[in-house]
């Protein structure tokens, strides 16, 4: 499991966990949510995102 940054205002979504304030099941890979996706704090697209190493 991955974590990901929005690189726009720094929104963190873990793959693993989730974001139920958002209705993101716990275990959704963020290549598999939809790719009309965007974040939930500033509205960017996936591409906005990075993986946290």
């Amino acid at each position: 499991m991955k974590t990901w940054v929005c690189t726009v205002c720094g929104w963190i979504y873990d793959e693993e966990k989730g974001d139920s304030d958002y209705d993101l099941a716990p275990g959704v890979k963020f290549e598999d949510l939809p790719d009309d996706f965007v974040c939930p704090l500033c509205g960017v697209g996936k591409d906005s995102f990075e993986e946290q190493s």
